[in-house]
């Protein structure tokens, strides 16, 4: 194993102090407890906007606080849940009077702290909603989850939802517009290597050099089934099926297609993946009007991709194109 870190205890709180000292026109850092919040946090009269989970997963989450999507962000160590104090705190450090919004990946960790960390808020006199992503198609239960997992689609729950909170919409409204995301995206992805925990020295699972796994979790959790590699069009169209049977999407929707890497793939790959997914909707009569190429949902240096679609309509557009400033989405300013 060969990786660009000190001792391995320490890789979380070293990541997180990098990311302050080259974001601090962004975001602020605390470090005891640790949580990433924007800049200007509290907002007054805004809606705050808290998500998390184990690091290893970046940008998700830390890379998405900024003006237009998160107030805070909580990292825990990787691919382990944070607990509910720092949760807690960064909830506290956000509120500005409107309440705040939890969006929390389906994980059983994720959901009971910050179910936990809802309940101190509250007795704080803090109204809090939580909304639970839940985009992966590809199993409905794993050992991680009690229910589907929540993956690449939670960039676009983070997006959507963060721009109704800055255009001034109250707590319902912000938590009502994240979980019409949530029932509007679907997510499948593949491995084509395994990743290595930095604490752990080794691969977290085994993949002979000619298999693939399809509808794999961002931590390495077991997919629908695993097959010899095949080429990049034959392995997008096992990946869109289920998507598109799942809501199920049809001609004449519109949608924002997300190909996510997961950290160890070569843009020029994930360029192609976007080609044959586009070409398969575009022949189903599914209209592309957005898109996001790119990692932003990883899983360390693991090799292979994810695709996300979301059904689009006239306000999730407009949500989608609000200007957005972070260290890993920034358009509009």
């Amino acid at each position: 194993m060969k990786k660009l870190v000190n001792d391995p205890k320490n890789v979380v709180d070293e990541a997180v102090a990098g990311f302050a000292a080259a974001h601090g026109d962004i975001v602020r850092v605390s470090s005891d407890p640790t949580f990433i919040v924007r800049a200007d946090a509290p907002v007054s009269g805004k809606v705050g906007l808290v998500s998390g989970g184990g690091s290893g997963h970046e940008p998700l989450h830390g890379g998405f606080v900024g003006v237009g999507m998160l107030d805070a962000a909580v990292p825990g160590a990787v691919f382990t849940s944070p607990t509910p104090d720092p949760i807690f705190a960064a909830t506290q450090a956000v509120n500005g009077g409107a309440g705040v919004l939890h969006i929390v990946k389906n994980y059983t960790g994720d959901v009971l702290n910050f179910e936990t960390a809802a309940d101190l808020a509250l007795a704080e006199g803090i109204e809090v909603r939580t909304v639970i992503v839940n985009d992966d198609v590809a199993v409905k239960d794993s050992l991680y989850t009690a229910g589907r997992r929540g993956v690449a689609g939670t960039v676009l729950v983070e997006k959507i939802a963060g721009a109704a909170a800055e255009r001034g919409d109250d707590l319902a409204a912000v938590a009502a517009v994240a979980e019409k995301v949530i029932g509007q995206v679907r997510t499948m992805g593949v491995a084509l290597t395994p990743c290595v925990v930095p604490h752990a020295g080794e691969p977290s699972f085994t993949l002979a050099e000619d298999e693939i796994e399809i509808g794999i979790g961002i931590h390495g959790e077991p997919g629908r089934e695993r097959i010899q590699l095949e080429p990049a069009d034959a392995i997008v169209d096992r990946l869109l099926g289920p998507i598109l049977e799942d809501i199920p999407f049809v001609s004449g929707d519109s949608v924002l297609l997300l190909v996510n890497g997961m950290g160890g793939t070569p843009q020029i790959e994930l360029y192609i993946v976007f080609r044959r997914a586009a070409e398969v909707l575009a022949a189903k009569g599914i209209t592309v009007t957005r898109t996001l190429v790119g990692n932003f949902t990883t899983s360390l240096e693991m090799q292979g991709m994810s695709i996300s679609v979301l059904k689009l309509d006239d306000e999730l557009t407009e949500l989608w194109d609000a200007p957005v400033q972070t260290a890993a989405l920034r358009w509009g300013r």
